[in-house]
């Protein structure tokens, strides 16, 4: 890869292994790059630790989403998702398991693939595609098996609520939408710009990111991140940061969020931002915590560049991973 693709090069995706000792990472060109988490975080590692161990391309498209299982890895791009068995990878062999597209209803244009999360239950996988539709994948049986429909536009962000056994997607429609997992009925609309405390008509009602922790969730994109209480079905807690999130994770008494913007936001759960932590990429698309592995416990998250900044502490960027 040429520099001016490096110099255009953005990372839409992550997941680690099952053991936490690797990172895959998707970026626009429809490549992941395979990182050894243990070689860059040893105390004796070179430049050299902080190059991907293999880089392959997966899909024509982006790399929108990548998501691990306990044995593979699931990616998402052009339309269609591949499963690679991670010990086949760990081992450099790049051959993908299968690939499955949902079932479109026009076979001229290709939407895309913008989210997954897997449903522990019954070990499905809900996809949230560019055609409007939330599409579920039996994984045992390998077959399509359900097309939550209701939203409008695009489906940005799906995410799984195991206790309750509802899914969750949130669309360009400004929608969040709760589904019931067993009827595949929407339950619950949550029109998010229309609440006067987080709509910002500046930024659009689009929702980019979306997380469940049992009762809540942290819902944003045009309209501000705000913290929503599920039984109720009110915002709890808006988060005044500047910009559209695009990714948000809950850790420990905190909340994680990246997005417009050059750096990490944590926050409180009443609304407070407590600090922003600088970062190498312009924006971030991207954020994960590694906590498969207690030897490699670490934050990294990645946007528009080809560097993944990685945290062991999260109140500074210890080192950039790099394409």
């Amino acid at each position: 890869m040429g520099p001016v693709e490096l110099l255009h090069m953005s990372v839409f995706s992550q997941s680690f292994s099952p053991c936490g000792r690797f990172l895959a990472a998707g970026n626009n060109y429809g490549e992941i790059a395979l990182f050894s988490l243990a070689a860059a975080l040893s105390p004796d590692a070179t430049a050299a630790n902080q190059k991907p161990v293999l880089t392959f391309t997966a899909h024509e498209g982006p790399v929108f989403s990548l998501l691990s299982t306990d044995s593979v890895l699931l990616s998402a791009g052009n339309g269609e998702v591949s499963a690679w068995n991670w010990t086949e990878l760990i081992k450099k062999n790049v051959k993908p398991l299968w690939t499955k597209r949902p079932n479109y209803k026009s076979s001229l244009e290709i939407p895309e693939i913008n989210s997954m999360a897997i449903n522990p239950r019954d070990d499905s996988l809900a996809i949230g595609a560019g055609d409007n539709n939330v599409h579920i994948l039996d994984l045992e049986h390998g077959a399509f098996k359900a097309t939550l429909q209701g939203h409008t536009d695009y489906v940005h962000c799906v995410c799984i609520r195991e206790r309750e056994a509802e899914l969750l997607s949130g669309s360009e429609d400004g929608a969040v939408r709760m589904w019931d997992c067993r009827t595949g009925q929407s339950v619950h609309c949550i029109e998010v710009h229309k609440y006067e405390s987080c709509a910002r008509p500046q930024h659009g009602k689009w929702i980019s990111c979306l997380t469940t922790d049992s009762d809540w969730m942290l819902c944003g994109g045009g309209p501000s991140l705000s913290l929503w209480h599920l039984r109720s079905l009110s915002p709890t807690s808006v988060f005044p940061l500047s910009g559209c999130q695009r990714r948000a994770a809950f850790h420990q008494d905190m909340i994680l969020a990246v997005g417009d913007g050059a750096f990490v936001s944590h926050c409180l759960l009443g609304g407070e931002v407590k600090g922003q932590i600088p970062c190498t990429p312009p924006s971030l698309n991207t954020l994960q915590l590694n906590t498969k592995s207690s030897e490699h416990r670490v934050l990294t998250v990645g946007g528009g560049s080809s560097k993944i900044d990685v945290f062991t502490n999260l109140s500074y960027r210890a080192f950039s991973l790099s394409f």
